[in-house]
């Protein structure tokens, strides 16, 4: 509208819509009024030191000539893969140009003077600059002296000296900043400081050290050091407890552009500088920007099955792809779910030297209120009552785990912490979980930060059932205590195997110890069903299965009666589609047998489960889930019994041949044939290794049923040692096929 129609002068003016300036335009926001220079939060931006700076005020012909002083000729980083500083600080694997150090241990940069320096005469200083602002009192800017005779926040000393060139040692503290640093070697002069130029091969990056025992992330066993800093192969956990299933992924924290994504990400959030040296802090703020939710995070979550815009989430092999097209684009990939949030945040976690890795928890309660209950509404007659019944359990779930010291806690509840990216419940106003001590879940200290309470309930919720009478009041009627959590996996250090860590999270089920942890969280305002039912005399087993995609299988339901009385149960067996976080997609299968049981005795109903019901309504991870309920006639009592079924999908079959050597030409094969009678449409197969093969796909508009496929390809391995080529087809009629193919690569 015309400014003569503009809105009156006494509406009111809300926060986001600032008044206009004398030219109808909005003020320019600055920081002005609120600090005196600009707030440091980017490590990509750093000011430029000049290269004089004079002690005092040039005379009439200006300052006299500096030739008979010290000059600086060049400054070798010693950055090459075969040089010291990389074998020393572990950081050759790193497909860098730049000097990549870790805090807390000395590394060495060569000078070239101009003549041979002189002790008793000469003095100089290396300088390191990280930030937009750098200052001194921040730990922005920081002098080192290796002559000794200047006080440095930061050890230096000189090394060796030969001709003209000095090398220099340097320690940066254990607790610096950590990211990308400018370098710059300064000399005194009567007349002011002389310092090289800004020159971006002289920038170095610091890393955290679990190596070093004053880091903060310091890890004090070699074998774990080597599996959750070094290694490149993860095998994450999925599929069901008692059916479990592995997926590989290539995290490729040390491949090009890795590290400099991972810094852009904590530049994204608006991190500041100044807290980049706290692993609390770093991995916190990771937690939040690894999903789009709030802050244009990395990752978009999606669970619907619609992948149109994106890449489906069981698509993907790495964190490479994803990574670096957040870093180009400047916004969040499309798709993932909450094991492609654990992997990548364990690549970033990795890249900057803080031990992590992916764990699975399997059963998995997703707790919104503060209670330790999930609820399971029946009808009277035992039915489950599905349009009240809205908790769900998720098949498993993934996050991660760091290890770091908590000075902000207790002694004692440093070590693993818990954190999640996986967009689930706001903390702090913001999607975002952790850093919670795994000590402190397991011994129920919910009251410590950060959200130990949520994964407490997480990994230690009952199931508890309730009838809705007439009036609509609920009335417990079961609970089961042992169904969440059942078990939480990693990988073991050092191999391939997996790693049980439940005993790290919990005390077993029924113990003392529980009981006593229970109650502590209940102090601290969890909530849990204290209902002191009389145990049932009927229980109800339902068999674990194996059961490929496509097939007709039978479900076999054991009802035993431990009582001396005949007893006779109205059961209730439905069998939906369920996403893998419990979402029920759809109902395929109903049955409402009544089973009569002898005293003492067991009885089984077989029910054939045929594929033509269940395949038209699959969803992408192929999860079947039964649930059984019913009500004996002569106690009232509730029986009830739950079932996850993973259909098995084809294999990839994946194979390498060729020379097996560094820099010899190599040849990787994947090769598929379509089990169905029906065609395979808009199929994507990707594959990529760490140190290998960069992530490479191809599309196939369609596989028709019964045919198969062969896609070759040639890569050039680029160093020695075991590896894994890792390889995935997608579509949306068949997700999570995968295969790999280990192999190594000599010298």
């Amino acid at each position: 509208m015309s400014t003569t129609e503009a809105a009156p002068t006494t509406a009111p003016l809300t926060p986001s819509t600032p008044p206009p300036g004398p030219t109808g335009t909005r003020p320019k926001l600055t920081n002005r009024g609120r600090s005196s220079g600009p707030v440091a939060s980017s490590n990509s931006d750093a000011t430029e030191i000049p290269e004089f700076e004079p002690f005092v005020a040039p005379g009439p012909r200006g300052f006299p000539p500096l030739t008979e002083f010290l000059d600086i000729m060049d400054v070798d980083m010693m950055r090459k893969k075969e040089e010291v500083n990389k074998q020393q600080h572990r950081s050759s694997y790193y497909n860098s140009e730049h000097l990549i150090v870790r805090r807390g241990q000395e590394f060495q940069v060569e000078i070239l003077f101009n003549r041979p320096y002189k002790p008793s005469k000469d003095q100089f200083a290396v300088e390191f600059v990280i930030g937009p602002s750098p200052e001194y009192n921040k730990g922005t800017y920081i002098p080192v002296f290796p002559t000794g005779n200047r006080q440095s926040s930061w050890l230096g000393r000189i090394t060796n000296t030969s001709g003209n060139t000095v090398t220099v040692g340097i320690t940066p503290n254990a607790d610096c900043i950590v990211g990308k640093y400018l370098l710059y070697v300064a000399v005194m002069t009567p007349f002011g400081i002389r310092r090289t130029r800004k020159d971006d091969n002289r920038s170095l990056y610091i890393l955290f050290n679990p190596w070093a025992a004053a880091d903060a992330v310091f890890l004090d066993d070699e074998t774990e050091r080597q599996e959750c800093v070094m290694n490149e192969i993860g095998i994450i956990y999925h599929g069901a407890f008692d059916d479990i299933a592995e997926r590989d992924w290539n995290y490729g924290q040390f491949n090009y552009g890795i590290l400099d994504a991972c810094l852009y990400i904590m530049d994204k959030s608006g991190m500041l500088i100044t807290n980049r040296g706290d692993p609390v802090k770093v991995a916190r703020q990771a937690s939040a920007m690894l999903n789009s939710r709030d802050d244009e995070g990395v990752l978009v979550g999606n669970w619907s099955g619609d992948y149109t815009y994106g890449v489906a989430p069981t698509s993907w092999t790495g964190s490479t792809d994803i990574l670096l097209t957040y870093a180009s684009s400047k916004m969040p990939v499309c798709y993932a779910q909450c094991w492609v949030y654990a992997a990548v945040f364990n690549t970033f976690l990795r890249c900057l030297g803080i031990p992590s890795r992916v764990v699975t928890n399997y059963y998995s309660a997703h707790d919104n209120d503060g209670n330790l209950k999930t609820d399971i509404i029946l009808f009277d007659n035992g039915r489950i009552d599905r349009d009240r019944t809205k908790d769900s359990i998720w098949n498993y779930h993934c996050w991660n785990e760091c290890f770091m010291t908590r000075p902000d806690l207790p002694a004692g509840f440093g070590g693993w912490q818990a954190v999640d990216a996986t967009p689930q419940e706001t903390s702090d106003g913001m999607y975002r979980c952790g850093p919670a001590s795994v000590q402190a879940i397991k011994h129920g200290q919910t009251c410590f930060p950060f959200d130990a309470a949520f994964v407490f309930a997480e990994v230690n919720s009952d199931v508890v059932f309730y009838t809705r009478n007439k009036d609509g009041t609920l009335q417990t009627v079961k609970v089961n205590p042992n169904h969440v959590g059942r078990m939480i996996l990693t990988k073991a250090p050092g191999s391939m195997e997996r790693r049980d860590i439940t005993e790290q999270y919990k005390f077993p089920e029924g113990s003392v110890e529980e009981r006593t942890v229970l109650e502590k969280a209940e102090q601290y305002g969890c909530q849990r069903e204290t209902s002191d039912l009389p145990p049932a005399d009927v229980d109800l087993v339902l068999p674990t299965m194996e059961v490929q995609v496509g097939d007709d299988f039978e479900l076999t339901l054991e009802l035993i009666n431990h009582s001396d009385q005949r007893r006779v149960v109205d059961a209730y067996v439905s069998g939906t589609v369920v996403y893998y976080t419990g979402v029920t997609s759809s109902e395929f299968l109903f049955r409402d047998p009544t089973l009569t049981i002898g005293p003492n005795k067991s009885v089984q109903e077989v029910i054939v489960v045929e594929s033509r019901n269940y395949m038209r309504k699959l969803v992408e991870q192929a999860n079947l889930h039964f649930m059984v309920t019913g009500k004996v006639k002569e106690t009232g009592q509730i029986v009830s019994a739950m079932k996850v079924v993973t259909l098995h999908n084809p294999q990839l079959t994946t194979t390498v041949s060729g020379g097996g050597r560094v820099n010899e030409e190599m040849m990787a094969s994947v090769e598929f044939t379509n089990p169905f009678t029906f065609s395979l449409e808009e199929v994507y197969i990707r594959m990529e290794g760490p140190g290998v093969m960069p992530p490479k796909f191809k599309y196939y508009s369609l596989i028709p049923g019964g045919s198969s496929l062969v896609w070759s390809e040639f890569f050039i391995p680029q160093r020695a040692g075991v590896t894994r080529l890792i390889s995935t087809l997608d579509c949306r009629a068949l997700r999570q096929v995968h295969g790999q193919a280990t192999f190594t690569i000599k010298p």
